[in-house]
């Protein structure tokens, strides 16, 4: 089982905010429904956002979300 990674400080809080605000622009759909379907219901944020953060935060905004949706449709993750 992969391990769950928790937020250790305001840049990290900030880049997840940035995500899920990210990823729900571009899809069309409520902030609050995109966290839930990345945090509650696949563990994408805590096992793949978080611990990823020090190489995704260093890329462009449409690589990041391009990246997290990839890992959504990997994962089977409709919002």
């Amino acid at each position: 089982m992969e391990r769950n990674h928790l937020i250790q400080n305001t840049d990290e809080l900030e880049f997840v905010i940035f995500c899920v605000e990210s990823v729900a622009a571009k899809l069309g759909a409520a902030p609050e429904k995109v966290y839930h379907a990345l945090a509650d219901r696949s563990g994408i944020l805590s096992q793949y956002i978080v611990p990823e953060y020090p190489v995704l935060h260093t890329q462009s905004k449409e690589y990041i979300v391009e990246d997290i949706l990839d890992v959504m449709r990997e994962k089977g993750v409709e919002v």
